[in-house]
């Protein structure tokens, strides 16, 4: 046996000892920011969608004789949670605007991936907190307050968004 095998047990006092948690913090370094700028890249992705889809739902109404343009009152929130519900329980675990930011969503308590109805219920959550200024702003002062940086809606639905480069 080498002395590398004989002492991998024993605790090398050159070495600092990791602290608990520090692999999360590590990989949750600079998420908060790096989330805001993806969810501004998301909403340029959600808006060209949008588009696509009223074009389609207009000429639907035509052949429908308005009765597809019903469709109009509900298109920007379900655009919203397709999108999310599809990319972040899709293979990549993450919107385009995360991807872009090198970050991935995983479940918290096991690492596993985010299946697409978790997935919409964490857009639907953060969809509810961003729509009045104190649900918001809750949500921002507890990712702030944790180390993890998890918000107030990851909680909830028990998921974790980390740098992609890390695997909590």
């Amino acid at each position: 046996m080498s002395t590398i095998d004989r002492n991998r047990d024993v605790p090398h006092e050159d070495l600092p000892t990791p602290r608990p948690g520090a692999e999360i913090r590590i990989a949750t370094d600079g998420v908060l920011t790096r989330r805001a700028l993806a969810f501004c890249l998301d909403l340029i992705v959600i808006g060209a969608l949008v588009i696509l889809f009223s074009l389609a739902i207009l000429i639907l109404g035509f052949l429908t004789f308005g009765l597809a343009w019903l469709l109009f009152a509900i298109l920007i929130p379900a655009m919203g949670l397709l999108y999310s519900a599809m990319t972040v329980g899709g293979p990549h675990q993450a919107t385009i605007g995360m991807r872009m930011m090198g970050l991935r969503v995983w479940r918290a308590a096991s690492t596993a991936r985010v299946d697409p109805l978790t997935a919409g219920v964490h857009a639907l959550l953060f969809w509810l907190a961003t729509s009045t200024f104190v649900l918001w702003l809750l949500d921002v002062i507890i990712g702030f307050a944790r180390d993890d940086r998890r918000v107030g809606h990851d909680l909830l639905v028990d998921v974790i968004v980390t740098r992609a480069d890390t695997v909590p």
